[in-house]
């Protein structure tokens, strides 16, 4: 539970501190011209992209409860957050791993959807749950009722086979 929600709390520096490392990383183990310019769109897509998924994230209600990812955003988002940290260094696998991390960004985009409808499906499932129990016990508290005395419920609009007579008055 501690190195989940440890990583809830990175997943969200994570968004300023990974792209300021590409920069940085660029800066320090060096780069052409063309890097520049792979910098210039990198950098935004890089912090758009990280701060969707860490809104998406954070959208989970189980997260919100337990102050904690889950065991497969800690992998997923952990793979591509340790192969953008490798792309800072700007060696020669970067092109790999820019390949890797642009196709994690894909498979953690899409496990955050699926895990945010999956826990979404649980609440309301529960909640219909619930809600059947409920009609249940008071239906049964109803017909108990039904049966006969004084204390039996009639429905408000009254259908027991009489005649409804209305009389409309107007004074003056």
């Amino acid at each position: 539970m501690l190195i989940r929600r440890a990583f809830l709390r990175w997943l969200v520096a994570a968004v300023v501190v990974l792209p300021v490392w590409l920069g940085v990383g660029w800066a320090i183990y060096g780069g052409g011209g063309w890097g520049t310019l792979g910098l210039i769109i990198t950098v935004p897509v890089a912090f758009i992209s990280l701060g969707i998924i860490a809104l998406l994230v954070w959208a989970r209600p189980t997260v919100r409860a337990e102050r904690a990812v889950s065991w497969v955003d800690v992998a997923v988002v952990g793979a591509w957050h340790l192969s953008i940290i490798g792309v800072g260094f700007y060696g020669e696998t970067a092109a790999i791993l820019s390949v890797l991390a642009i196709l994690l960004a894909i498979g953690a985009f899409w496990s955050s959807i699926w895990q945010l409808v999956s826990d979404g499906a649980r609440r309301v499932q529960a909640s219909m749950a619930e809600f059947e129990r409920l009609a249940a016990q008071q239906s049964g508290a109803s017909g108990a009722d039904a049966a006969g005395g004084p204390s039996a419920r009639r429905p408000p609009y009254g259908d027991d086979g009489d005649d409804v007579i209305i009389i409309h008055e107007v004074r003056d």
